[in-house]
């Protein structure tokens, strides 16, 4: 249930009905728009009994939500969540581009990538420094000295860096250094992982689970929101299906659908949704087209000789046209919806 607040409520008035549903034992979030203010509450609604909560001082309405998720829903929040990391905002029109390496292989590496898509006009960088792969005997990552050089690319290019966490523990670490945590498909049932992420405070870039419906996506972000943290950035990154032409299905459906459903920024992965390079750009422009706020692409100086997923990451110079081609489209896409 949320409780929508009257436009000229009070700020006592907000706060005695929070205090006074947190004597009852439940949870309270509250969301301030341009002119209502929401409280959500969280927990066994039983609790309130028969408490006649629309006859409260301030209160405008209550509205029961049906879904098993909350804070995640419109009905929550009904502006789209704007997220600003370090001067560039994700969500709310704004066109993100998210690029580099599968992998952070070496501090050459990953400068020159960094340079090569921060000139192409990419907004942050990502690179794994740890690595969860489908094989013990692949590359795993160079784990905290990965971080470290992303760090050192973030001094070099001014890119906000987001690189993936794998456990509590590497959670731990890598809050000294990223601008945005990501939790990859692997990990989006990592309850415990998303409970911590939610006590983190940063942005949290929240990938689809391999075989996940977007119910249990949302229940995923859901966690992380419970927890405090209402910088939640949800990733389409493919699906397992029967199909074989490509390394995952992308659903781009799950753009719409989402928007409908959340107030969350929504960015689409079109390298682990298709493996395939060739898919790359043309999965990009209908990511944007279906009303995405961004991407996250992978890109390598040498695609042909990466220590990870060489195959689908895009040479510096097609991401740079890949740029250009999704600027355009988004910038026509203002102006029609506009």
């Amino acid at each position: 249930m949320v409780i929508v607040m009257k436009p000229n409520a009070t700020q006592q008035q907000i706060d005695n009905i929070s205090e006074y549903l947190k004597k009852l034992g439940l949870g309270v979030h509250i969301s301030t728009g341009a002119e209502y203010t929401i409280i959500g509450i969280i927990g066994d609604k039983r609790l309130l009994g028969d408490t006649p909560i629309e006859l409260m001082p301030g209160v405008e309405k209550t509205i029961p939500i049906a879904e098993p998720y909350k804070l995640v829903t419109k009905t929550f929040k009904p502006e789209p969540t704007v997220i600003e990391v370090r001067g560039h905002k994700i969500g709310g029109g704004s066109l993100t581009v998210i690029a580099g390496p599968c992998a952070v292989e070496s501090e050459e590496q990953t400068l020159a990538t960094a340079i090569a898509v921060k000139n192409a006009g990419a907004h942050m960088l990502r690179g794994g420094a740890y690595k969860p792969r489908t094989s013990p005997y692949s590359f795993q990552g160079l784990e905290e000295e990965g971080l470290k050089i992303l760090a050192e690319a973030r001094d070099a290019t001014g890119l906000p860096i987001v690189s993936e966490v794998i456990s509590p523990a590497t959670l731990e670490i890598s809050l000294k250094y990223l601008d945005i945590i990501q939790i990859g498909a692997r990990n989006m049932q990592n309850f415990q992982l998303l409970r911590e992420a939610g006590q983190a405070r940063v942005p949290v870039i929240l990938k689809r689970g391999i075989s996940a419906t977007i119910e249990e996506w949302l229940n995923a972000a859901e966690y992380i929101m419970s927890e405090g943290n209402y910088q939640v950035i949800l990733c389409e990154r493919g699906i397992r299906t029967f199909e074989t032409a490509t390394r995952n299905t992308l659903d781009i459906s799950a753009v719409p659908v989402l928007k409908e459903k959340t107030h969350l920024p929504v960015i689409v992965d079109p390298s682990h949704g298709t493996g395939k390079r060739d898919l790359v750009i043309p999965m990009s422009l209908a990511a944007i087209a279906a009303g995405a706020d961004g991407l996250i692409v992978e890109v390598h100086r040498d695609p042909l000789h990466a220590l990870s997923d060489g195959p689908q990451s895009l040479a510096p110079d097609d991401f740079a046209d890949l740029m250009k081609r999704v600027t355009i489209l988004h910038d026509a896409m203002e102006h029609v919806n506009g």
